[in-house]
């Protein structure tokens, strides 16, 4: 989700190898900053004493018991509302790390694009998004103007994933590749790895000789989605699980489908500010524990995304 989120940096929510085989089933699959539609909802337990990695957890988070999650949360199968509550592989495994450190893991939704921004003003702890670990982001940088705008983010790496293209069902465009989009037009939602995909793909179509692409960008992917399935957009970008999700469930799996390789694999990332070195390596500590006793796998095995895996929980691994 470069400072280009999954469900989605400016993301250019970086979402070919890591997922293709993923076989999707049926149910698959920040206090944030701008406008937020939805309460946020919680998931993971409650403070614990007895909670094996609690000590590693800065005294003022193990005090009040809680971690303050920004996320999109409009990104099934990773992170979407379902009866007023936070669903899918993010907040299972924050419920995971949460049994762990002891700390309930409180999910609050915002704009995806405004997530770094909220996590800098302390509007919450950690950002956990389907985020891709890119090397802008932990820099501060946009990955637009290559400029600084920020400090920049630590990640704990905990899933890999690739950008799809998710068409039409029966693919009436012919769309095959990222070249089959110059001078087309493809929505998306914006502040994401696959906005940096499209932009740098059309920037290509025009060297080539070719129109750019007409890149119509939205807050949600849902929007997108819309513009797609109307006809208004021949394509829509967005990580593999989340394309393969709506291919199989949007209109009972006759909306959409995927098309071509995946694109650019690499990590979803925890992201946690670099001041708070502490919190950082205490999710770590609590990701390695949950890889190593097996609850990890078991979460990747009931959304079907167990070709995601990562086998250790790195920080800060994106290119």
């Amino acid at each position: 989700m470069t400072a280009s989120s999954t469900r989605r940096t400016t993301v250019a929510r970086n979402r070919t190898a890591a997922f293709g085989a993923i076989a999707v089933a049926g149910a698959l699959i920040l206090t944030g900053c701008g406008d937020q539609t939805d309460k946020g909802s919680d998931s993971g337990s409650s403070s614990s004493s007895s909670a094996p990695l609690a000590s590693k957890l800065p005294a003022d988070i193990r005090k009040a018991g809680v971690i303050k999650v920004g996320s999109d949360i409009a990104y099934p199968p990773v992170e979407y509302m379902q009866s007023g509550k936070a669903v899918g592989v993010d907040p299972d495994i924050a419920d995971a790390l949460g049994k762990q450190l002891g700390v309930r893991f409180d999910f609050q939704n915002g704009k995806f694009d405004q997530l770094i921004v909220g996590l800098q003003a302390n509007r919450f702890n950690v950002i956990m998004s389907a985020m891709n670990d890119t090397k802008d982001r932990q820099n501060g940088i946009d990955s637009d103007t290559g400029k600084k705008v920020g400090n920049g983010v630590d990640f704990v790496d905990y899933f890999t994933a690739g950008t799809s293209i998710l068409v039409q069902k029966g693919n009436p465009k012919g769309i095959k590749s990222l070249d089959d989009l110059c001078g087309k037009v493809v929505a998306l939602q914006k502040g994401t790895t696959s906005e940096g995909i499209a932009k740098a793909q059309s920037q290509k179509c025009t060297k080539d000789g070719n129109k750019a692409i007409d890149l119509q960008t939205f807050d949600t992917d849902p929007e997108a989605l819309l513009r797609l399935k109307q006809g208004a957009s021949v394509a829509d970008l967005n990580d593999f699980p989340v394309a393969a999700y709506n291919a199989k469930t949007s209109g009972g799996g006759k909306d959409f489908e995927v098309v071509g390789e995946q694109i650019e694999a690499g990590p979803y990332g925890i992201a946690v500010s670099k001041e708070n070195t502490q919190l950082r390596d205490a999710i770590q500590a609590a990701m390695a524990a949950i890889v190593k006793n097996g609850d990890y796998q078991k979460i990747l095995e009931k959304w079907n995304v167990t070709q995601g895996a990562v086998t250790e929980a790195k920080i800060n691994g994106g290119s």
